[in-house]
């Protein structure tokens, strides 16, 4: 079935990939079709229809090869040093255990890039919880543990620091700047090995059904090169590059 092409994530773990479908909510059609879509695609498809870039900056790259796609949970910190411990992030874990089936956790640390908002046990809660996968704009930690449960975590870098004392929780679901782009609660992200994409809710119907005509057209491509050997008679014939 395509639509085990979710998690279609890299190398081991295959129990935890079956209890995960088992525990999959009902399939959205507009969300099954970003799950199926390039994002490569999807950002050509923001560009041409809006003239508005779409996609996350280059430094957005997963813990393991994965391919995903939701409606966004948004969650904001704020730099902050104090010794309070996790009661500090609380509003942080509570956005976890708060989202939806299905949807994608989105946390921005501010300056983050050598501080991992999230780590193993937000990735096991979240796995757990049916999410769809995690995007952070800073850093990630216990990738062992993420890669082992097969969780798909996108993130700005791989460090062994923690947020804990360091940075307060702000707000959830509030519109973000996350890598580059805006994001706000409900709009579609679909992340794949080219990057992540995010598609404002009120634009998804129309950009997912560029975005497939996209698709369909370079898969059409592919064979037309490897039969006539010829990239310009390919652009030529299809008008796609």
């Amino acid at each position: 079935m395509k639509r085990r092409m979710i998690l279609a994530c890299g190398g081991a773990a295959m129990a935890a990939a079956v209890i995960l479908l088992a525990q999959r909510p009902a399939a959205d059609p507009l969300i099954e079709g970003y799950r199926l879509v390039e994002v490569a695609s999807v950002a050509d498809a923001m560009e041409q229809l809006y003239g508005k870039r779409g996609h996350m900056s280059h430094r957005m790259r997963p813990v393991f090869p994965c391919k995903f796609a939701g409606p966004a949970v948004t969650v904001l910190l704020e730099k902050a040093e104090h010794q309070e411990g996790s009661k500090a992030a609380q509003g942080m874990l509570d956005a976890i255990d708060a989202a939806p089936p299905g949807s994608v956790y989105v946390l921005v640390v501010p300056d983050g890039e050598d501080i991992a908002g999230v780590g193993g046990l937000m990735a096991t809660a979240m796995r757990y919880r049916s999410l769809a996968g995690a995007v952070i704009d800073g850093g990630v930690r216990d990738v062992p543990q993420i890669r082992r449960i097969q969780f798909p975590v996108f993130s700005t870098g791989i460090v062994p620091s923690t947020s804990i004392n360091h940075y307060r929780f702000k707000a959830a679901n509030v519109p973000v700047q996350c890598a580059g782009v805006e994001v706000r609660p409900g709009d579609i992200i679909t992340a794949d090995e080219d990057g992540v994409a995010v598609v404002p809710n009120e634009k998804a119907a129309e950009v997912l059904k560029r975005a497939q005509e996209l698709d369909d057209t370079e898969h059409r491509m592919y064979p037309f090169i490897e039969k006539f050997r010829s990239i310009r008679e390919a652009v030529d014939r299809f008008g796609r590059i």
